[in-house]
């Protein structure tokens, strides 16, 4: 039986594009990790739902499916739910940006984007990947929570809301610790992204806002009407007071 330590981390590319697709793969392989390389969004679905990978790496533009529909499916079901996902795309617009965010992606990087940095940006990701069977290390230390119907495990990275077991992204899971575990205290954006993203991956203040919106639709009974995670209006946000 081979060791998993010395297993190649599996990155699924879902990119049309075929030179851009070659390209990224070439230097993937170079780097160490496995390819898996799609170049149709329903092809990546059904790739996603077979096995699990370490990262997602999609085209907001595919054929059959684009790459939101597709980054909001693997996010709802399936062995890759948690796994990190970075988008590719043409669109500079911020708002392309923030709808990225708010399907599930954990990066956005723009074409025509240097291989170096695109190399850094998936080393960051894969990072950021906790093994279900051991504790990140960012955990170790950390003291489980439970406050106003839920019990975070930060050992496990598990979350338990009203009874019921909730999967979070680790973006997510870091920024409900952070706000539960001082509650009552605002928060502003600038310090949620400097608590919650690597410094290596850039975010806007609206990725913060998009994090938010995810979060509360796992969380709350009406995320319109948010308990748990509270606007500040004019400052950012807060855990409710227990």
């Amino acid at each position: 039986m081979s060791d998993p330590a010395l297993r190649r981390p599996a990155i699924l590319v879902v990119e049309d594009e075929e030179p851009i697709r070659d390209l990224v793969c070439f230097h993937l392989d170079l780097a160490g990790y496995e390819c898996v390389a799609v170049g149709d969004g329903l092809d990546a679905l059904r790739c996603a739902a077979e096995r699990p990978f370490d990262l997602v790496v999609l085209d907001v533009v595919l054929p059959s499916m684009d790459g939101v529909t597709l980054c909001q499916k693997v996010r709802s079901e399936g062995p890759n739910r948690d796994v990190p996902i970075m988008m590719l795309t043409a669109r500079r617009e911020e708002t392309d940006k923030v709808l990225g965010f708010e399907s599930g992606a954990d990066d956005y990087l723009t074409k025509p984007f240097g291989i170096r940095e695109f190399l850094a940006r998936t080393g960051a990701l894969l990072r950021r990947t906790r093994s279900p069977t051991a504790p990140p290390p960012a955990a170790q230390g950390l003291k489980p929570l439970a406050a106003l119907g839920l019990e975070i495990d930060p050992s496990r990275r598990r979350v338990v809301c009203d009874g019921h077991l909730v999967s979070l992204t680790p973006q997510e899971f870091s920024l409900l610790y952070v706000l539960a575990s001082n509650a009552g205290l605002v928060f502003s954006r600038e310090d949620l992204l400097a608590r919650v993203w690597s410094a290596d991956v850039f975010v806007t203040d609206r990725g913060v806002d998009t994090l938010v919106k995810r979060l509360r639709r796992k969380i709350e009974k009406d995320p319109a009407r948010p308990t748990r995670v509270i606007t500040v209006w004019g400052a950012g946000y807060k855990f409710g007071d227990s």
